[in-house]
């Protein structure tokens, strides 16, 4: 009978492996056609990997608590020609995909959805197993050291076997050419914190370091504004059940960039590219790192009508359950740093965005009224949004920080 392969799925566009984590059926278990057979875990979230076709577990080829890459064979399955003919999928042999004496597998075109990185690497030997390594050290910084602006070849190439990047060597101090931080320098650093205490950095962690150090690569401004919130604040008081307060700034968000979607194009080239959806991601703070799950069309939905959405995005964030879908290709985001207590701050905003917007803690002030001929207590926050400096300007990020404040005095109309 015809064999099919389990193969790793992309599960996601940033996500190159995954971690077994528990196989839910056995060999000699029969499965239905998309059917949830491994539990596997990537840095953003716990998914499944599913049947392409129905049958008959033969084996699996992974172990659980090992990190496997995309496009590899996970397992075989034994299925029926009719089932073959039926779901359309390629058995192993066929000549519609390459299998590799190691076991590995590449199809050309994975039926999970097609992906031209993974098409690329069909003629690649690529193995079963990956040993998962920190890329990001986390050098203690000492005191009082220059940094270095040059890298020479050599100083790359040791660099890249110890998995260090320019942003962890900044910590050292540099006793080369124009205090040039030479390999010498790094050895005897690295020797010099051999003893020093040491957590393996989670792979959360690591895909939040990732995130932030490619952002850090263009040129990012931070402004803020001071917003009144007694409005709002009156609102959902009359609201059942009460909306959170970012959910008012997120609809503010949406239709003040729907107004303007320039400011959160994307710079490709010497074209800027526009949105052609309002999908906000919200920043959930999660154990050891952030998740920004994404509202789609923002700037449609009511804030009652997100209130449900919201809730249950954010406990399946905190739950590490949210699928692909729900955390790709946002074209902004909000984060509450005021839940912490905290008033401001500079947020980073991802890779793939030109904004993120932050929202600091409500306190009380006194301002003054020219209708009351006196001061009166109101609550206020600051609203800061760091952006692209390359895709936006200080004027255009206040002009933009001025139609949210707008909104926010008509919650009725959100």
């Amino acid at each position: 009978m015809p064999q099919v392969a389990i193969i790793m799925p992309q599960l996601g566009e940033s996500i190159a492996e995954a971690t077994i984590v528990k196989f839910l059926v056995q060999p000699g278990d029969t499965v239905a056609v998309d059917q949830e057979i491994i539990e596997v875990e990537t840095n953003k979230a716990t998914m499944g990997v599913t049947t392409l076709c129905g049958g008959t577990i033969t084996t699996f080829h992974v172990e659980e608590g090992v990190s496997y890459a995309v496009g590899t064979q996970l397992g075989v399955i034994q299925a029926s020609e009719e089932e073959i003919q039926a779901t359309g999928v390629t058995p192993i042999g066929s000549g519609g995909a390459e299998q590799e004496g190691d076991g590995t597998l590449i199809e050309k075109t994975l039926s999970h959805g097609d992906n031209p990185a993974i098409a690329q690497q069909s003629q690649m030997d690529i193995p079963d197993s990956i040993d998962i390594k920190p890329n990001v050290h986390g050098l203690p910084v000492p005191v009082g050291t220059k940094g270095a602006n040059y890298i020479s070849p050599r100083m790359r190439a040791r660099m890249d076997e110890l998995g260090l990047h320019a942003a962890d060597i900044s910590a050292i101090q540099g006793n080369g050419s124009g205090g040039r931080v030479t390999i010498e320098d790094l050895e005897a650093f690295l020797v010099g914190i051999e003893d020093w205490p040491k957590s393996k950095a989670s792979p959360m962690r690591l895909a939040v370091a990732d995130a932030m150090r490619r952002s850090w690569t263009r040129p990012l401004a931070t402004v803020g504004m001071p917003v009144v919130l007694d409005k709002v604040l009156a609102h959902r008081r009359e609201q059942n059940p009460k909306p959170g307060l970012t959910l008012y700034i997120l609809r503010a968000f949406a239709l003040a960039l729907r107004e303007d979607p320039t400011s959160a194009g994307y710079l490709i080239g010497e074209n800027i590219v526009h949105p052609k959806a309002f999908d906000i991601g919200v920043a959930v703070q999660v154990e050891d790192g952030v998740v920004v799950p994404v509202i789609r069309n923002a700037d449609v939905k009511t804030v009652p009508e997100l209130s449900q959405e919201y809730a249950d995005l954010v406990e399946k964030a905190r739950d590490r359950k949210l699928g692909k879908e729900t955390f790709e290709k946002g074209i902004a985001t909000v984060t509450n740093f005021g839940t912490f207590g905290l008033v401001s701050g500079t947020p980073i905003p991802l890779p793939n965005e030109t904004l993120i917007l932050g929202l600091g803690a409500g306190v009380k002030k006194p301002v003054w009224s020219d209708e009351a001929n006196a001061f009166i207590p109101v609550t206020t926050c600051e609203l800061v949004i760091t952006f692209d400096h390359r895709v936006v300007d200080g004027g255009g990020a206040g002009m933009l920080l001025q139609k949210i404040r707008d909104y926010l005095q008509k919650p009725e109309t959100l």
